[in-house]
């Protein structure tokens, strides 16, 4: 390994240590929207950026430590740890996932570099990542949280409607943040060397 090649991966461990971090305090900011457990995760939005700009191995990396984290500083506090199964999936697997939306970054960046629109890539790729960690929240939502459901409700009816509810709103979120910042992707997502 050369010195360049290991002076480009402590810049992208730095870079993805910070979004980590940004992502994990923007965890703290109030977020729910007042239905009952529907939430915004403001930091999938610096995360969505990153694996964009860093790529798929990056993303899952700072997503399953984003996981870690967010199980340790605020699961095992709020009550969101029932068992070390229920917290692999909710926490470590559902929030590392996020890094899938790294699998558009090649695309991304060379559109953008041809000085094509990429607002529709962003939020499909961006749409794959937030997908994959709900559908691991609907999964753990149905075996671990129905006894959360309303008396007679299914509890894979329940979990649909708060993880598809919170999914639906962090897209929303994705979509008005990314037609605000279409003018910087460039900025934000282009290394420069």
């Amino acid at each position: 390994m050369t010195n360049i090649s290991k002076g480009n991966d402590l810049i992208i461990l730095t870079e993805g240590a910070l979004i980590t971090a940004l992502a994990l305090v923007l965890s703290f900011v109030p977020h729910s929207t007042g239905v009952s457990s529907i939430e915004f995760m403001y930091g999938l939005i610096p995360m969505a950026i990153f694996a964009l700009r860093r790529g798929l191995k990056a993303g899952l990396m700072a997503g399953l430590v984003w996981g870690i984290l967010d199980l340790v500083l605020r699961g095992f506090s709020n009550g969101g740890f029932l068992n070390p199964l229920q917290g692999f999936v909710e926490y470590p697997l559902a929030f590392g996932v996020v890094g899938l939306i790294g699998l558009g970054s090649t695309q991304v960046k060379q559109a953008i570099e041809r000085g094509k629109n990429v607002l529709g890539l962003i939020i499909f790729y961006s749409a794959v990542g937030f997908f994959a960690k709900y559908f691991f929240h609907f999964i753990a939502g149905g075996i671990y949280w129905g006894t959360y459901a309303p008396k007679g409700m299914n509890p894979w009816i329940y979990s649909l409607v708060i993880n598809g509810g919170s999914f639906i709103a962090n897209m929303i979120m994705l979509v008005v943040l990314a037609v605000v910042l279409n003018r910087v992707f460039k900025q934000l997502i282009i290394v420069k060397n």
